[in-house]
């Protein structure tokens, strides 16, 4: 997982206070406070209809809120709209090209947007993105993965300090995953690029994002480091024993049990932090014999379900 020194996060990028928008008389954001630090890679989740495609489209002044403010690199979004996106690249959704063109040319139309963008800076981003090889190749025969780092190479075009993607992984095989990912991580680092990342795919952003926002009901029900939110009181444990009925018997009279699930394996239980030997101990001493026990880490995608009490991820 990337991670950062305290020195480098203390500047927002990203800063949203009571961001509200509302379609048909329904709040889509209700009141959303968001924070995005230099440097951070930052995953933005949230079930489906949560608002996160909104979000990042009032992020770039595509739809304009009701009330709120939004600033980017210190400039609001609305007063100071030139400067505010001046270091931003976006790819919302599918980036798309003409499909006749290479690679090559298609970032140099797109170069004509930038009054004074030297052409050496469209093999650079090439570069970044590792497609130099394939930069003469017609974009129309253009793997998905490679499509999307094509995307993510236009979005780099104008130097940016602020990246936003949407959903930068969707429908790429392992392999290419893995290549987006490490991409991302060392632009970052080598480039110090912020990224602000909207994604469903959260095991993805668990290897990936430092700090992760969650989205649900317009409103942002956590936010923090993924070590942070994934520190816990308890810890799970699976246990295995012929003996299950007993054994549920025992643990249920313990009074740091907090709870117990059969599962396919044995017995799943939820004890407080550091009690996991005793456990053992205890159903030992009362004739319990115990296969095994093995720990079970906590995981993005449970804290997720937990937050937003089940709710659907938007694929």
């Amino acid at each position: 997982m990337y991670s950062l020194d305290a020195e480098h996060q203390k500047k927002n990028v990203i800063e949203v206070r009571g961001l509200r928008k509302s379609f048909g008389g329904r709040a889509v954001i209700d009141n959303l406070d968001l924070s995005v630090k230099a440097g951070d890679i930052f995953g933005f989740l949230g079930p489906n209809g949560a608002g996160k495609t909104t979000t990042i489209r009032m992020l770039l002044g595509l739809i304009h809120p009701d009330g709120g403010t939004v600033k980017l690199n210190g400039f609001d979004i609305r007063t100071e709209f030139k400067k505010a996106i001046e270091k931003v690249g976006a790819v919302v959704e599918n980036p798309t090209y003409y499909p006749y063109l290479s690679g090559y040319n298609n970032l140099r139309l797109n170069a004509r947007l930038y009054p004074g963008l030297k052409e050496s800076r469209i093999d650079d981003v090439l570069e970044m993105v590792r497609l130099s090889k394939r930069a003469g190749d017609k974009a129309g025969i253009y793997s998905l993965g490679m499509k999307q780092r094509l995307g993510i190479a236009r979005a780099l075009l104008n130097q940016p300090r602020l990246v936003i993607l949407d959903e930068p992984t969707n429908g790429l095989d392992p392999q290419g995953m893995k290549e987006v990912r490490e991409m991302i991580c060392q632009l970052a680092l080598e480039q110090d690029i912020t990224f602000f990342i909207s994604s469903h795919l959260l095991n993805e952003v668990e290897q990936f994002c430092n700090r992760v926002g969650i989205l649900g009901g317009g409103k942002l029900l956590t936010e923090g480091t993924v070590t942070e939110l994934l520190q816990t009181r308890y810890e799970t444990v699976e246990l295995r024993t012929a003996q299950e009925k007993q054994a549920m018997e025992i643990l249920r009279d313990l009074a740091y049990i907090k709870n117990i699930q059969p599962s396919s394996g044995g017995l799943t239980v939820e004890t407080e932090k550091g009690y996991s030997a005793k456990l053992n101990q205890e159903l030992g001493q009362r004739g319990v014999f115990v296969e095994y026990l093995i720990p079970s880490q906590s995981s993005l995608e449970q804290y997720f379900i937990q937050k937003t009490e089940g709710g659907q991820l938007n694929v």
